[in-house]
């Protein structure tokens, strides 16, 4: 072989080296760059699913929101957006207000001993009674029943007052009540299932649909402020307020829980 051949083909393999390694580097920078896209890809749908999760921690959930909705109030209300809610006979002389939480087991036991009383005392004109919704258990655990229940009532309510008294008391009752740290009461379909045990409320399209819609949520969330903003002092429940004074068993903190203090200390503020 010539020295000129020998020198040819040399060339030939440098070429062919040199060519090679543009190829493979070629290869390398596309392969970088798929990786660099893939990952910025990635990176982006990480940023955007942690945006959205943290749009979504930060959206008001639906009962805030209510807070904020137009207010639709139930027939049979008065006041400031229907919130002003009184039962009895109008000719009755003295209002008796009455603080609840519709899971309160306090008020439970209130119902259940006391109601009756109460209600023969409206009946026969003795009292009005002046109804005011707390939600404030559902704040103690980041509940949802006060406030369905309380939404619950105003549907009630639209459909009269003894309907209203009658639910509430089917509510509160052993069967259906349930235990504090339960949040049964925000389920419609058990609201609506205990609606139907009383007359009135029993297969009412209307009820069940102002229960489903949520019709009164923003009636219960103003409700709610009346019972955080109320100028009675009360800040637990049952509260009985009568004549501007709190009614408690023991003239202090403990609660009325017995038909006869209810008789004893009502009826020493009716004559007052």
């Amino acid at each position: 072989m010539s020295a000129r051949n020998n020198q040819s083909n040399k060339a030939a393999a440098r070429e062919r080296l040199r060519a090679e390694r543009e190829r493979q580097a070629k290869k390398d920078k596309t392969r970088r760059q798929v990786v660099v896209a893939g990952s910025i890809v990635v990176v982006l749908a990480i940023a955007a699913g942690v945006g959205y999760g943290v749009m979504q921690l930060n959206k008001p959930s639906h009962w805030e929101a209510a807070k904020g909705d137009k207010v639709v109030a139930p027939k049979n209300t008065s006041g400031t957006k229907g919130t002003t809610v009184v039962l009895g006979k109008a000719s009755a002389k003295k209002t008796l207000k009455l603080y609840e939480d519709s899971r309160c087991p306090v008020c439970a036991d209130f119902e259940r001993v006391v109601g009756p009383t109460v209600k023969k005392d409206i009946d026969d004109g003795k009292f009005k009674v002046q109804y005011i919704g707390a939600t404030f258990i559902d704040d103690h655990d980041n509940g949802e029943g006060s406030k369905n229940a309380l939404s619950a009532l105003g549907a009630a309510l639209n459909v009269s007052p003894e309907a209203f008294l009658e639910y509430k008391t089917a509510l509160y009752s052993t069967k259906w009540h349930p235990d504090e740290t339960t949040d049964t009461f925000k389920d419609d379909a058990y609201l609506v299932k205990v609606a139907n045990t009383v007359p009135a409320l029993k297969g009412n399209a209307k009820f069940q649909a102002a229960v489903k819609n949520g019709t009164y949520d923003a009636w219960a969330m103003a409700m709610s402020k009346t019972f955080d903003n109320n100028k009675d002092g009360v800040t637990g429940t049952p509260g009985l307020v009568m004549n501007g004074k709190q009614l408690t068993a023991d003239g202090k903190d403990t609660p009325i829980r017995t038909v006869a203090d209810f008789n004893r200390v009502v009826g020493a503020a009716l004559k007052a």
